[in-house]
């Protein structure tokens, strides 16, 4: 993975599972795992959008996109700025 993962796992080590490594596969389910629950999730949207400089809609906290590092890198590397989601007419 890239250094969005390596982001995306610090953040998830230290601030939810209070760690020092990241311990799962990247494609690992957080729900699943009991990596990250419905307390935490609001926090891990929070992280990306101040990270990563994104505004989540609520559309898109989807297991597709908020489930596993592997989600997480695909959902923010298809929305940052630059990269066109929805292309306007």
């Amino acid at each position: 993975m890239n250094d969005t993962a390596t982001i995306i796992r610090k953040y998830i080590s230290e601030k939810i599972l209070r760690t020092n490594e990241y311990p799962f596969p990247d494609d690992a389910s957080f729900l699943e795992k009991g990596i990250v629950d419905s307390l935490n999730l609001p926090m891990l949207v929070v992280f990306v959008e101040e990270q990563f400089g994104l505004r989540v809609d609520d559309a898109d906290i989807v297991p597709r996109n908020f489930d596993s590092v592997c989600g997480l890198v695909s959902y923010v590397e298809s929305s940052s700025p630059g990269t066109c989601r929805h292309p306007s007419r």
